[in-house]
């Protein structure tokens, strides 16, 4: 069971990649693309159906091995090791580029959506989430109030993860402008009532039981380590009414858990 699917935070970002993909690919045909920074492989079963070749990449080689594993029977799917801000293809590669909640791990977030710009072909398109800067009260008060303060953040709450800084969504359109790349839809994902709902204890929950925590190269293997499968629980429609309240609810709200944007590369 992929019980990522449960946590409405996942969910969403799930959501907003599959309705997309489902919506752009009635418009126009993708016959190259890349899912870069994949993890566990959990999104390629889904990302695969819209697309004639999928490689799906992650620098994590534990990953990208459970990935190969969990999805041997897909059709048309590649799996690498690469480095988000030195990938190994061509200029000019791709249709499209997925990239889900990556851009916050690599340590150079600007070098990253140059390297997206460089592989995508000329009108080709991106979908990329991350977490935002801009995330909302309820969700992690401790370290909005240490902002206010100009105090040393805690690694809680939006901090969790692994991540060691957050994106603005000011900084990626600036980014994005200043390498060719047009913003087609910038959307809020996830805001007061799911932040409320994962407050801290989903960073602690992850830690203790993922894999790979922290999303970094290489970690330690854990005893207790979960790991998902391809299967969706049945639970997920609850999980989906709650997505339905808060995005109706905070769509528009200045703060959000994540942003989820479409840029395509200008001819």
């Amino acid at each position: 069971m992929n019980y990522k699917l449960l946590f409405p935070t996942y969910r969403n970002r799930y959501l907003f990649v599959r309705r997309n993909l489902k919506r752009l690919s009635e418009e126009r045909r993708f016959e190259k693309a890349l899912n870069l920074g994949t993890g566990e492989g959990d999104y390629d079963p889904m990302i695969s159906q819209y697309c004639e070749h999928l490689i799906s990449c992650d620098i994590n080689e534990q990953d990208i091995a459970y990935a190969r594993q969990l999805n041997a029977g897909l059709q048309g799917v590649t799996y690498r090791v690469e480095d988000a801000l030195n990938l190994s293809f061509p200029d000019n590669h791709f249709d499209l580029i997925t990239s889900v909640d990556v851009i916050e791990h690599v340590g150079q977030p600007e070098r990253m959506i140059e390297e997206v710009q460089r592989v995508l072909k000329p009108d080709g398109i991106a979908l990329i989430t991350f977490p935002s800067l801009d995330f909302p009260l309820t969700y992690d008060p401790i370290n909005r109030g240490l902002s206010w303060f100009g105090k040393k953040r805690i690694s809680q709450g939006a901090y969790a993860f692994g991540h060691d800084y957050l994106v603005s969504k000011t900084e990626f359109r600036k980014w994005s402008a200043r390498h060719q790349l047009d913003v087609l839809i910038e959307q809020n994902l996830s805001g007061y009532i799911i932040g409320l709902l994962e407050m801290y204890w989903t960073g602690m929950v992850q830690r203790i039981f993922k894999a790979n925590a922290t999303n970094l190269q290489r970690q330690p293997d854990k005893g207790m380590a979960l790991r998902p499968s391809t299967r969706e629980p049945f639970l997920t429609k609850l999980t989906d009414l709650i997505i339905a309240i808060d995005h109706a609810l905070f769509q528009r709200a200045a703060h959000s858990v994540g942003k989820g944007f479409i840029i395509k590369k200008k001819t």
